[in-house]
């Protein structure tokens, strides 16, 4: 709701600016959450993940720890993602499967790419929920969507990064603050969160020195390819 309530704000503010050509890059980020419960208990969380941003193509791996299970670079996961019960049924893990966006003709289409196993499982439009993905380009290819950072107001907060500026907003006690880098059209921080402290969350984004030129999207035409579907019971 609360998030929500930031992207109506935005939305309502929206006045048109125009934009740098994106970009490719290589990126680090990092994620933190914390929630206070009505039960007064604090949870903390953290994870990490990689990004490749290209034209038409984003990839997300989750970074792993070496208990867990090992990634060689940029998709080589080892044995954590199609994970075999007693009875040999095969269950979708999309957390710990690199996850590639596309846009095709104006149309986004999602997919898992499981190195290890060799296997591509394309994810419907009905179950993106399921996978936690919203539809939307913009978030995926951006983090945020420029036109909503555009109508946010410029922030009092001086920015140390060449480039980029600090945006806020503010609404019944919930705020968004973003470091924007306007020329490679990418936030460097997200914040969000509410005066009453009973929620927060940071995303930090690591611009890689050099592009690398991975394309681990590429090269799949001796993998198989999986429905969503096929991985429920």
């Amino acid at each position: 709701m609360k998030a929500t309530l930031i992207a109506i704000v935005l939305a309502a503010g929206f006045a048109g600016a125009a934009q740098a050509a994106p970009v490719d890059l290589d990126l680090g980020i990092s994620y933190y959450n914390r929630v206070l419960t009505p039960e007064g208990v604090t949870r903390e969380s953290r994870y990490e993940e990689k990004m490749l941003r290209r034209p038409g193509h984003v990839w997300v791996e989750r970074v792993l720890p070496a208990a867990h299970g090992s990634h060689d670079e940029h998709g080589g996961n080892k044995k954590v993602a199609l994970k075999s019960s007693q009875h040999e049924h095969k269950h979708f893990n999309p957390v710990v499967i690199p996850r590639h966006v596309m846009l095709e003709k104006n149309i986004v289409k999602v997919e898992y790419i499981d190195a290890h196993d060799k296997v591509v499982v394309a994810i419907p439009k009905a179950e993106y929920e399921n996978v936690n993905f919203d539809g939307s380009w913009e978030n995926s290819f951006y983090l945020l969507d420029p036109k909503l950072v555009a109508a946010m107001p410029l922030s009092k907060q001086v920015s140390n990064v060449a480039g980029a500026r600090w945006r806020e907003v503010e609404k019944n006690g919930v705020f968004q603050r973003v470091l924007w880098d306007e020329q490679k059209q990418i936030p460097l921080i997200i914040e969000s969160g509410d005066r009453a402290n009973t929620f927060y969350r940071r995303v930090d984004v690591k611009l890689q020195p050099t592009v690398s030129r991975a394309q681990p999207w590429a090269n799949l035409k001796n993998y198989a390819q999986r429905e969503y579907s096929d991985y429920l019971d």
